[in-house]
């Protein structure tokens, strides 16, 4: 049986992990959940007013597609929802961490935040 090669998605390393993690707000979706399980509104109140509802849910939906973050349903009224990072999306902290750092060394007199550890 003659099987055709399954094409490559992705061209280099860089274009898969800048799919997964690229955009405004994954990165920092990601880097709310550190060590973290948070509901869907306590993510909203922490990134808000910058992100609105639909969209935050769009981009929690692509990361757990992604498997980078997990998602609970608990069965009560009302409905309870929480959010944590897989392995996976743990094993990004260092390198978000390494972006905020870089920010808040070169772009210090435009950041309200600064850096968690």
């Amino acid at each position: 049986m003659n099987t055709i090669p399954k094409e490559n998605k992705y061209d280099w390393p860089m274009d898969a992990t800048l799919d997964v993690i690229g955009g405004k707000w994954k990165p920092l979706i990601i880097y709310e959940l550190n060590d973290e399980t948070l509901r869907f509104s306590q993510l909203l109140d922490r990134l808000q007013p910058r992100i609105s509802q639909r969209m935050l849910t769009k981009q929690l939906r692509q990361l757990e597609e992604d498997g980078l973050i997990s998602r609970k349903v608990y069965t009560q009224v009302p409905p309870k929802v929480e959010y944590s990072l897989t392995e996976m999306g743990k094993s990004l902290m260092p390198i978000l961490y390494q972006l905020c750092v870089w920010g808040s060394e070169h772009m210090r007199d435009r950041i309200k935040y600064l850096c968690e550890e």
